[in-house]
């Protein structure tokens, strides 16, 4: 018993070691892109759902945060303040799904295949979910939604949503970057973001590194039908969402237990659906009904399911057609621990850059902020760190 256990830490603690300074670096580039676009800007980009509004969406929601139920709790307050409902489920899409970290990561664990696979797939899910929006989305449906909005029930992260901590002030970009204001508010930014995923992203690893040590793979070979190419095609897509549904773990922290699938026969397509998952799993089901009622969290669960699947579906055969799919039996499940080479090398370089945001981020009221996070809907947004703390 005790050697399974100390064999899937050992696996969590591996892959861990492998994905730190991405992490820190995505992260580090998202803080530094919220600092510079205010959340007012958003609301007013984003009030329909034309082609060029959604690319917007999709655009500014690449920039913000990549913790998926801090990205549920915006999209409402976006939807409460005037944006189309079409655009803030599609910012919500990309804020989870298209972030620099998760394809960096996805890139370390897995091969910049799934990278590549992830950007074509995730605006293609926001493409097909804009059309049955606009075929099955009823005016009176959508009308009781936005009443059950306002009634601004708590839902998760509240607090954190709700913060605007862009930099505002005179001056050229970099010049209000490089400023003391500037690091405060990126440090402040970067840290929240960390905090808000840091549960999911611990979880994920250790599922992760239990089902990596104690579930054999023959297992997941006979429940993705692995031993028949086609067949596999074909559930790949429409599995890995249910597994995502089934297993909790949302935001960054599906990706370890994504390698874990890929290893144990999930197809190409049904990777990158269980991937886009993330924003389907029960608690944040609970969470859609609190928010637009039950009638809404229904639609938004078909919708959302299918449009993960047809994307999944167009990446396993456009990827297959032009031989971009990687050899399966090739997967290997990072346990290797600490070695001297560039991951060690990054990791101290990045590690060092996050202590000191880190430090800046104690130093300016930073803990203060951090017990708002869970927060109240309805909140005052922040005024921004980089407007009070020097």
């Amino acid at each position: 018993m005790w050697h399974g256990i100390r064999h899937a830490l050992a696996i969590a603690g591996s892959m861990t070691w492998e994905i730190t300074w991405a992490l820190i670096l995505g992260f580090a580039l998202s803080a530094v892109v919220q600092a510079v676009v205010r959340r007012s800007t958003v609301v007013r980009l984003l009030g329909d759902d034309r082609p060029r509004t959604l690319a917007l969406a999709a655009g500014l929601g690449m920039a913000s945060s990549s913790c998926s139920y801090a990205a549920v709790a915006l999209a409402r307050s976006l939807f409460r303040k005037g944006a189309d409902f079409t655009a803030a489920m599609a910012f919500e899409i990309a804020s989870t799904n298209l972030v620099v970290e998760l394809g960096v990561i996805l890139a370390l664990l897995m091969g910049w295949q799934f990278t590549l696979a992830e950007f074509v797939g995730g605006p293609l899910m926001i493409v097909v979910l804009a059309v049955l929006f606009r075929v099955l989305l009823r005016e009176g449906l959508l009308r009781r939604a936005r009443e059950q909005a306002e009634r601004g029930l708590a839902g998760s992260m509240e607090g954190h949503a709700a913060m605007d901590m862009s930099l505002g002030g005179e001056g050229g970009l970099f010049r209000r970057l490089l400023s003391r204001a500037g690091l405060t508010s990126v440090s402040h930014i970067f840290v929240m973001e960390w905090a808000a995923i840091l549960r999911d992203l611990v979880a994920g690893l250790l599922i992760a590194g239990a089902i990596a040590a104690w579930v054999p793979d023959a297992f997941w070979r006979t429940f993705f039908l692995a031993d028949d190419p086609l067949a596999a095609k074909l559930i790949g897509p429409l599995v890995g969402p249910l597994v995502a549904i089934a297993t909790f773990v949302c935001s960054i922290g599906n990706v370890p237990l994504a390698v874990v699938l890929w290893k144990g026969g999930i197809s190409f397509g049904g990777v990158i659906a269980f991937i886009f998952a993330d924003l389907l799993i029960l608690p944040i089901l609970t969470i859609y009904r609190k928010y637009y009622g039950a009638r809404m969290s229904l639609f938004l669960l078909g919708t959302f399911y299918a449009a993960m699947a047809v994307a999944g579906y167009v990446v396993e055969f456009v990827f297959g057609g032009l031989g971009l799919v990687p050899d399966q039996a090739r997967a290997r499940i990072p346990g290797e621990g600490v070695r001297w080479n560039y991951t060690t090398w990054f990791n101290i370089a990045f590690l060092l850059l996050a202590a000191v945001l880190l430090v800046r981020f104690l130093r300016t009221g930073g803990l203060r902020m951090l017990r708002t996070m869970g927060g109240a809907p309805g909140r005052e947004e922040h005024a921004g760190a980089g407007g009070q703390h020097h």
